[in-house]
């Protein structure tokens, strides 16, 4: 699927100029202001981890239906992913409006989930309808950001997804300093969303690469997993997305039972479990930057070594005292998600322009649905196996994906990463 260099467009009277706004004043405040409008649409998804543990209590859940609560937002993530990508609807109409409508629309589910859900049923099916319309915001984001740069496009979609990695983290600081209650935080995240929406549709404006508006086509999905750049640049997507989720989800309540069995107070678990995740976000400016410079596979295969190095180094050390085992965790932290936004930088070089949207959705979408996989099996696993072994078989991700970016590095279309430096 052979497709020309991406082409800025014919800047109108009064757009940035393609080549001066490399750098400029203009580009970086378009993306601070995008990244800061990505992680305000995104406390959606992360106030569901903040409340949970109350509605366990409040709605008399179990701890299996507490899961599924969570997981519900993910469910409906991917199910919106899908239909956006086989739509093509990132790149068939205006993303910064496809992004604002979703962050308004998601804010009125959560809002109505915090006012009027009273139970599981009601409150899992409100929960699912907020994911659908989080499809909206996150991959439209990245192609946003891409519109900005092709110089600085990794450290650009870095900056995105490291503000969503310290979100991702900010529950469990909350829950471990505060006691609101959780209506009011719910709320909370809706009428933040809702200021995402604004600040996109009113602040941000497409940057001068935005390709021409796509036709729609939804055999592109087929074609896109038919080109094997795409597939291998996907495929090393995978392997990272097996053991970033797993990880993030699962390893507070290792931290709370190995500090309970040292006597330490959950609070401190909460504490150290926000750092542990949270550190991911300096991971994916610095993995960002160095990417530009020496290039996607190259930052891509060395953040997957390191997670899953150390991964293995945390199987080894988990009754270690915690002056040995913390410091580990957090090279685990910083590492397994550093990697995260370049996989989707190479997708935008790979892919033909009018439709990067789309692969950027799909792979979202492919690597979502696996994490609903690898999240469940680690609680099965840690009863029969043990968190040691729990934490190899999360290894076997990133072995994978180094594997296959090794292959994508040999590749000709490789060329087209981070302006040939693959």
């Amino acid at each position: 699927m052979a497709h020309e260099a991406e082409r800025p467009h014919q800047a109108a009277p009064g757009e940035p100029d393609a080549v001066a706004v490399e750098g400029s004043l203009v580009q970086w405040r378009n993306l601070g202001l995008l990244a800061l409008a990505e992680l305000l649409g995104m406390t959606l998804w992360f106030s569901a981890s903040a409340v949970v543990p109350a509605l366990q209590v409040e709605w008399g859940l179990t701890r299996v239906q507490g899961a599924w609560l969570t997981m519900s937002v993910q469910v409906g993530f991917v199910i919106g992913t899908f239909v956006s990508a086989f739509t093509n609807l990132p790149d068939v109409v205006s993303t910064r409006r496809l992004f604002a409508a979703s962050a308004f629309l998601g804010a009125a589910s959560n809002a109505a989930f915090a006012l009027l859900a009273d139970g599981l049923l009601l409150g899992t099916a409100l929960r699912l309808l907020t994911g659908v319309f989080l499809a909206g915001i996150y991959p439209p984001g990245m192609k946003l950001a891409a519109t900005w740069t092709r110089v600085h496009r990794g450290l650009a979609i870095g900056l995105l997804v490291g503000a969503l990695t310290v979100g991702s983290a900010s529950p469990h600081l909350v829950r471990s300093l505060t006691s609101v209650a959780w209506p009011q935080v719910v709320l909370t995240s809706s009428a933040l969303a809702a200021l995402g929406g604004m600040v996109v549709l009113l602040l941000v404006r497409d940057g001068p690469f935005a390709p021409p508006r796509a036709r729609f086509q939804p055999r592109f999905i087929l074609q896109a997993m038919s080109q094997r750049s795409l597939r291998l640049a996907n495929l090393g997507y995978l392997g990272h997305m097996w053991e970033l989720y797993a990880m993030w989800t699962w390893i507070p309540v290792f931290l709370m039972q190995g500090l309970a069995l040292r006597g330490a107070s959950a609070a401190l678990a909460g504490l150290l479990s926000f750092g542990v995740i949270g550190v991911g976000g300096l991971g994916c400016v610095v993995a960002g930057r160095l990417a530009d410079r020496l290039g996607r596979t190259t930052v891509t295969i060395g953040a997957m070594l390191l997670s899953g190095s150390a991964a293995l180094l945390a199987a080894a050390l988990t009754g270690a005292p915690l002056a040995v085992l913390v410091p580990v965790l957090f090279v685990w932290g910083v590492s397994i998600v550093a990697d995260s936004a370049q996989f989707s930088a190479a997708i935008t070089e790979l892919s033909p322009p009018e439709y990067v949207g789309t692969a950027l959705t799909l792979q979202t979408a492919l690597g979502f649905t696996l994490t609903l996989f690898s999240i469940q099996l680690v609680p099965i696993f840690v009863d029969d196996l043990g968190w040691s072994l729990v934490f190899v078989v999360l290894a076997v991700g990133p072995a994978l994906g180094t594997v296959a970016m090794l292959r994508l590095r040999r590749l000709p279309e490789a060329t087209r990463l981070a302006g040939g430096r693959r």
